[in-house]
């Protein structure tokens, strides 16, 4: 029988440094051509837009799908995990705290290979529950001794300042303007939801690395082009699903501006195949749009976890 993982297991049995393992050994696997992964795909009807991504990762024994509706109600995540070798239905898995792990974990993942090893302050642009664990993988890779945030509700900046801290044991402070917080940043988040960018080339510090984590929609954007083109290396989760989704690169592409051949892979970085960095000064993007590899190796190591637990409740169905 598979196992039902509710958002409370999830919670319960993942932590960031494992979550952070796991999704880079899943691109390691990508790297070496041993793994599997579709771009996102979506069906839109008024008023509704299902989104489906799957993977294959066999070194941890997994192939699934992750699926959501995303509507006037909000939006609510489903994993379903099927054993790599038999093809039986292993898990069925509220992912919502999963999604939000694994998408911190990703620029977690890159800030340990891009970001100058002596980057110590981490500005974040956002303030909402996703830049949480943005925030929580960068602080596990890099020992930061302050955190500046800006979020355009100043009750919720301060808020969230100070439950970041609390929960890091870094200071955390509200900075009053976006441009304050990337001037001082050696590592910079953006994690909203804008459809225009809120960080500007200008403001870049040289040598700073930049996660962009917040958007996956063409018609959007968080960084201006100058942000872009002052990048000496930039890298995406996957070339792919970035051409479909990355609203900060592709009307760059389209102006003959930027090209993709120019653009890494997240892979190739994690795999050794190209330097993450290749100088003290030069600016560093990631471009995240979230892949269903990363969900994949989450819910493996999720799944392995509830089984040492006991944890779950066993459903009659594929098996």
């Amino acid at each position: 029988m598979a196992l039902l993982l509710t958002e409370a297991d999830v919670t319960r049995l993942l932590r960031m440094e494992d979550v952070i393992a796991a999704v880079e050994g899943a691109f390691a696997a990508l790297g070496r051509t041993a793994a599997v992964n579709t771009p996102r795909s979506r069906i839109q009807i008024p008023g509704v837009t299902l989104h489906v991504m799957s993977a294959a990762l066999p070194p941890a024994g997994v192939i699934g799908l992750k699926a959501y509706a995303a509507g006037h109600g909000g939006a609510r995540f489903v994993v379903l995990a099927w054993d790599a070798a038999t093809g039986a239905l292993d898990a069925v898995i509220e992912a919502d705290r999963l999604g939000q792990m694994r998408t911190g974990a990703a620029s977690g993942i890159a800030t340990k290979h891009m970001a100058r090893a002596d980057a110590r302050t981490v500005g974040c642009i956002g303030t909402g529950w996703q830049a949480e664990s943005q925030l929580e993988a960068v602080c596990a890779v890099r020992p930061a001794t302050q955190v500046l945030v800006f979020g355009r509700d100043a009750h919720r900046r301060q808020e969230f300042a100070e439950r970041m801290a609390e929960r890091l044991g870094v200071p955390v402070n509200p900075a009053p303007s976006a441009q304050a917080a990337v001037r001082e940043s050696e590592i910079l988040i953006t994690m909203t939801t804008a459809r225009e960018p809120v960080l500007l080339g200008q403001w870049l510090r040289p040598g700073a690395h930049v996660n962009a984590a917040g958007v996956n929609w063409a018609q959007k954007r968080e960084l201006d082009d100058e942000a872009v083109t002052r990048a000496g290396r930039i890298v995406v989760d996957d070339r792919t699903q970035a051409a479909l989704e990355c609203g900060d690169l592709i009307p760059l592409v389209e102006r003959g501006t930027l090209s993709w051949d120019r653009v890494l892979e997240l892979s190739d970085v994690v795999s050794g195949r190209a330097p993450g960095r290749g100088g003290v000064d030069e600016i560093t993007l990631f471009e995240s749009q979230g892949l269903a590899i990363e969900d994949m190796a989450t819910a493996a190591l999720l799944l392995e976890r509830a089984r040492a637990a006991g944890a779950g409740q066993e459903i009659p169905i594929g098996r």
